[in-house]
């Protein structure tokens, strides 16, 4: 069971093997900007035997204006959408994208979040699958026998807005915000109404995460990492945010990977947070 990373080829084994109707491989693909690119990429080329999900549509639920852009969806149509998609309790899911996993991280998260452990991120992406040399298709997916995914309370931790605001400050816990630095600023903001961050917030851009190449550091580089930006609290007093809940998974990826397990995802993020009537700001560096 892969519940983190797995790499092109051995994805390509499983494939291959005895056991591959028991593996579902789930393209990402998205740009915030294009909506419909996502499924336009995957219809050019994509992992053979793959299924599409699209954030917007499966990986999110319904925006009021006032609770980000990507709000976590409900619990019973996430697993609903991915049992029609053949996913079952005893599936190996492999997530990918075209984005270093910044999308694919949301699926990961997600699917532990309903209680699925058996998922994985495609380490380096539709990329590394080419560089391995393995083929893409433009064949229609065929129709898999839905699986029989139910939602359980998974024990990851979320936090509201309301608690995020109450217990900010010294004695709360520690808020790392996975957007570029530029953003996390207050500067060039393109998505948001509001530029800035939540104040006392520390940055981590999520792209540090990953090597030249597209793949994720290595475990023992991303504990020193993450560990020069938390200090000595508790992977359990950390709160990740981004822009709209999306590549925060992504630093909680890079944690689970680094063995730091335990910290929690504000969904609603600088999305939700720039959404409220008198939410403190904070621009520039950090303080």
């Amino acid at each position: 069971m892969h519940t983190t990373l797995i790499s092109a080829d051995e994805l390509a084994r499983a494939l291959a093997g005895p056991q591959a109707d028991q593996v579902r491989v789930l393209d990402c693909g998205f740009e915030l900007t294009d909506p419909a690119a996502g499924q336009r990429q995957f219809d050019a080329g994509h992992i053979p035997g793959a299924a599409y999900v699209h954030l917007e549509d499966t990986l999110s639920g319904p925006k009021t204006g006032t609770n980000g852009r990507h709000p976590l969806p409900d619990p019973g149509a996430l697993a609903r959408a991915l049992a029609a998609l053949g996913v079952g309790d005893g599936t190996q899911v492999v997530a990918y994208d075209n984005a270093g996993g910044m999308y694919a991280a949301r699926l990961w998260w997600l699917l532990r979040w309903i209680g699925h452990q058996s998922v994985a991120v495609l380490d380096g992406g539709v990329g590394a699958w080419r560089e391995a040399g393995h083929p893409l298709t433009t064949d229609a997916p065929m129709a898999r026998a839905p699986g029989n995914l139910r939602a359980r309370d998974g024990g990851l931790a979320t936090l509201r807005y309301a608690q995020l605001l109450e217990t900010r400050g010294a004695d709360g816990p520690l808020v790392l915000d996975a957007r570029a630095p530029d953003r996390y600023r207050g500067e060039n903001e393109t998505l948001d109404a509001v530029g800035g961050h939540i104040p006392g917030a520390r940055n981590r851009f999520f792209r540090d995460n990953l090597a030249a190449d597209g793949r994720f550091l290595p475990a023992d580089r991303l504990r020193q990492d993450f560990q020069a930006r938390i200090g000595d609290r508790s992977p359990a007093d950390v709160v990740h945010q981004c822009g709209s809940g999306v590549t925060a998974c992504h630093n909680l990826l890079a944690m689970e990977i680094a063995g730091l397990s335990g910290a929690a995802l504000y969904p609603g993020s600088w999305s939700e947070w720039s959404a409220q009537a008198g939410a403190p700001v904070a621009t520039g560096p950090e303080a």
